[in-house]
């Protein structure tokens, strides 16, 4: 069944009839969702919060893994990094968000987008959108990173902009290690090659920067 509005945008309406109407969240959650067509609120996040792509990389990842995101622009791959580190947040570990790409404001925008709100989670998340970030910044700060930390990058091609950073391959070769070392997981956001665009092959293959595929 197709929402009339994204889910955050539900949760939204619900506070404000809540706080209208002198009612308990849940029971304006409830009313939301009658309205939306399900029995409750619970029925409506059942039905719209199954699998989704994240959930699905995530069962297949262990502690220590390093993993590739690759797309075209504006076909969600920031938010699917954003949703792996919700991910580990609702599992009572950390989100970590190093971003070269947006600024803090723009990051917390697209957590909304998912319905995320820092509340409802046992561990916390962090963004970081300091324009120092690099292999080496990543690893001081997560230096007391358990496994259950989630590290998500965006993007892989804007680590080595500054001249001051080591070559590109080197630096995913130190998060590599790190992700070992600290059994974290480590999510690289990464452009598709345009080239690919040109190519006969109708699906990108590891030259090309793949969807996602274990490093």
């Amino acid at each position: 069944m197709r929402l009339s509005s994204p889910v955050y945008t539900l949760k939204r309406h619900a506070k404000l009839l809540a706080r209208d109407k002198g009612i308990r969240l849940h029971e304006a959650l409830n009313q939301i969702a009658t309205k939306e067509g399900f029995s409750d609120w619970s029925h409506l996040a059942s039905r719209c919060f199954k699998a989704t792509p994240a959930k699905e990389i995530m069962r297949r990842l262990d502690p220590g893994d390093t993993v590739l995101i690759g797309a075209r622009p504006g076909q969600g791959k920031t938010l699917l990094g954003l949703e792996l580190a919700v991910l580990s947040a609702k599992n009572n570990g950390t989100g970590y968000i190093f971003s070269l790409d947006y600024n803090e404001t723009e990051v917390w925008d697209r957590f909304e987008r998912l319905g995320f709100d820092p509340k409802d989670y046992d561990g916390p998340i962090v963004v970081d959108t300091s324009d120092d970030i690099c292999a080496a910044h990543i690893i001081e700060r997560l230096g007391n990173a358990t496994d259950r930390a989630v590290v998500v990058v965006d993007y892989l091609q804007l680590l080595d902009q500054k001249r001051s950073n080591p070559p590109l391959q080197e630096q995913v070769r130190s998060l590599k290690k790190f992700a070992i070392e600290s059994g974290s997981i480590v999510a690289l956001i990464s452009q598709i090659d345009r080239a690919f665009e040109l190519s006969s092959s109708s699906m990108p293959s590891i030259d090309d920067r793949p969807i996602w595929a274990a490093l």
